[in-house]
């Protein structure tokens, strides 16, 4: 297993960020309980410390996943977490979903896929400038099709493989992509408050998930790892190259090669032998 680097996160900038503030106690879900370490004035304390190690061991996965080849679906649709999914996923080169979970996304994929191949394929005719050829009417229609289909597809119109994992903030919130997720066997990573079921997911990451600045936090430790995981994915491809080459490098090497002034004179000499024969 490869090892993540979360040396740069501290308690303090857990802290500071406001990650050990979970909800008020009567809101809290018993199973959490491993994870709170205390509660004040009606609100539980996450353990920071529990958030750390977890933390920890979901990049180590998602950098596991990463390095071979896989893809990370970043999901967090609450208005708390649109922007830095966004922007996380965007740097880390990965598909995500901010606006509006699709159903079936997961469960029914060739249909969603189906989709994208069509917003593809018109916006590659209204690149080419087909439009233009058309009744206005019918090119009006076909510009709101793409508008349409990139609010609801846009963000994850270049994922063209069906993602190894999927990384959520608040599952109690995404509970359709949780649920698709556990049907379809896809490992989830999430950010689970104290009012969230963590047995819900894989790779549970105890911390506050209504704090904007805690959400950015998470969310930029795992779009490290992805990047992270993209490194070795990459030297891996290379050094399967290298080694490919030198394969070739040593089958060449054992063959025996004839010149071919010796091969010309060998054949002559069989068609005179033949000759004298007659």
């Amino acid at each position: 297993m490869q090892q993540s680097s979360t040396n740069a996160i501290s308690i303090k900038l857990l802290l500071e960020a406001g990650v050990h503030f979970g909800h008020q106690a009567g809101r809290w879900h018993p199973k959490m309980k491993k994870y709170i370490f205390i509660q004040r004035n009606g609100i539980h304390i996450i353990n920071l410390e529990q958030t750390l190690a977890l933390l920890e061991k979901a990049c180590n996965f998602v950098t596991d996943v990463v390095a071979q080849g896989g893809d990370i679906l970043f999901v967090g649709t609450k208005k708390q977490a649109q922007e830095a999914i966004d922007q996380e996923a965007k740097r880390c080169g990965m598909p995500f979903v901010n606006q509006r979970w699709i159903g079936g996304m997961l469960t029914n994929f060739s249909v969603i896929q189906a989709r994208i191949d069509y917003l593809v394929h018109l916006e590659d005719q209204k690149t080419r400038g087909i439009f233009h050829r058309l009744p206005k009417k019918e090119a009006l229609r076909l510009e709101k099709s793409i508008q349409r289909l990139n609010r609801q597809m846009g963000s994850f119109k270049e994922m063209t493989k069906f993602p190894s994992a999927l990384f959520v903030v608040d599952p109690s919130k995404e509970r359709i992509a949780i649920a698709e997720a556990r049907h379809v066997g896809v490992p989830t990573v999430a950010i689970v408050d104290t009012n969230c079921n963590p047995d819900e997911v894989d790779y549970p990451i105890p911390a506050n998930d209504d704090a904007v600045r805690g959400v950015k936090l998470m969310c930029s430790k795992i779009a490290d790892a992805v990047l992270e995981g993209k490194v070795i994915f990459e030297k891996s491809e290379e050094g399967a190259e290298i080694a490919g080459g030198e394969e070739a490098i040593e089958a060449l090497g054992s063959l025996t090669f004839v010149p071919e002034e010796e091969s010309s004179a060998d054949f002559s000499g069989i068609d005179q032998g033949v000759e004298g024969e007659d």
